[in-house]
């Protein structure tokens, strides 16, 4: 086994490291949000139907699945730099494939494996991104774990927004194929900073891992896997196609307006993400507490109420632009709180000796949510609008949340055969 920066106790905090994926996940999220937006809106203006849209993202949200499972195993045999530069140069080959889409009937299985590229792109950036803060953080600061994994998070999510709203403004200005250009020279700048300046390989590498090893024997990284499958499908049922596609064609908004609103909402929807250890304090005997189990599901149960609420008021004919943007105000700071609970959740449960394995066995689960969420998403709206996908949305967040009572009570991670306990879930053994 190669031997990378320690795990010990009272390790100090890899700030370059840290900054420089953070920054290597950022360019690939502007990159992800604007290449979303542009397949959607030009697909959809060229006559394609709300299902017909959503099965361009299929193989994304299909391939997303794999690459968690295989990513975490690479990583745990190659490094998190090598699966870091992997998803960087592997979105670059996807973002140059659609700057060139051919006009003709190729153009739907090429675009979708386009897409697949750019989700095996997307996933093996987050996986590695998203690893790699359990091993840099400060282990001798209390909360510091959940402190970088929220700012990763969440400023992640904001930039997603600014990603959608670059879409639609490049749509609108420059076209298809020049956007795909622009996006393509992002992602190069980031891959070229990350290769010149990151030290090491951010993990231990071991090269006695095994692919089994990627499923998970804990009961709590199981549970909150399972708890993601329906947090994420909750999200999508309704954002992914149903949502974009009645503002363009209900409501009549533009696709610089869609795109400009997506992006105020993931904007605000991320920095409350960054800001959740201060939104979320438990107190205990000893002062403040990280949060457990019991937070993941009484945030789920308050945000199933929400979908519920909208659709109600679409159904009563409460005006459905007010509806929709109060609606979602309330959404996006409830669902970013869950899935920022969830983010450090998993970080907590993970084994230092598998951390890769376990965040991609997880993120395997985020994937295969969203994959759902999609395809309903186009199915239920092209059957029922939206108020059908709010209300599988609704029934999804209950699902989530109770499979989240099924987490302990304190997260303490499993640590593997002969290892300590960790007796915190920042600071490791």
């Amino acid at each position: 086994m190669e031997r990378a920066p320690a795990t010990a106790a009272g390790r100090p905090g890899d700030l370059r490291n840290y900054a420089l994926v953070t920054g290597a996940y950022w360019a690939d999220t502007i990159a992800d949000g604007a290449i979303r937006m542009l397949v959607l809106f030009y697909f959809y203006d060229l006559g394609y139907s709300p299902l017909a849209v959503a099965s361009l993202f299929l193989f994304y949200e299909a391939f997303g699945i794999v690459t968690n499972l295989v990513g975490g195993y690479l990583a745990a045999r190659l490094g998190l730099k090598a699966t870091l530069v992997g998803g960087l140069g592997t979105q670059i080959v996807a973002v140059g494939m659609l700057a060139v889409a051919p006009a003709s009937w190729l153009v739907v299985p090429y675009v979708m494996v386009a897409q697949a590229l750019s989700g095996i792109a997307k996933d093996l950036t987050k996986m590695s991104s998203k690893s790699a803060v359990k091993l840099v953080a400060p282990a001798d600061s209390p909360g510091a774990l959940y402190r970088w994994v929220a700012i990763l998070t969440g400023s992640k999510n904001a930039l997603k927004g600014v990603g959608f709203f670059v879409g639609g403004l490049l749509l609108t200005v420059v076209g298809f194929q020049a956007a795909m250009a622009v996006l393509a020279g992002l992602v190069a700048t980031a891959l070229v900073v990350v290769v010149a300046l990151m030290r090491g390989d951010l993990n231990v590498r071991d090269r006695g891992a095994r692919f089994r090893h990627m499923f998970s024997n804990s009961r709590a990284v199981n549970a909150l896997a399972a708890a993601r499958i329906f947090l994420f499908a909750a999200r999508d049922v309704w954002f992914v196609v149903g949502l974009p596609v009645y503002l363009r064609t209900v409501l009549g908004w533009s696709f610089w307006e869609v795109g400009g609103f997506l992006a105020v909402w993931v904007i605000g929807y991320g920095a409350v993400q960054a800001a959740a250890p201060r939104l979320i304090r438990r107190r205990s005997a000893e002062g403040h507490r990280d949060p457990d189990g019991r937070t993941a599901s009484w945030l789920a149960f308050a945000l199933a109420v929400l979908p519920a609420g909208i659709a109600l008021a679409l159904a009563a004919d409460v005006d459905p632009t007010l509806a929709l943007v109060a609606g979602l105000v309330a959404f996006g700071v409830a669902f970013a709180l869950s899935s920022a609970v969830h983010s450090y959740l998993i970080l907590a449960y993970a084994a230092d000796h598998k951390v890769t394995m376990d965040v991609g066995f997880y993120y395997m689960a985020n994937a295969f949510g969203r994959l759902v969420g999609t395809i309903l998403s186009g199915a239920l709206y092209q059957w029922q609008g939206l108020e059908a996908c709010l209300w599988a949305s609704a029934a999804f967040v209950v699902a989530a949340g109770l499979l989240s009572r099924l987490l302990p009570a304190e997260p303490r991670g499993r640590r593997g055969a002969g290892s300590q306990q960790l007796h915190t879930p920042i600071t490791g053994a």
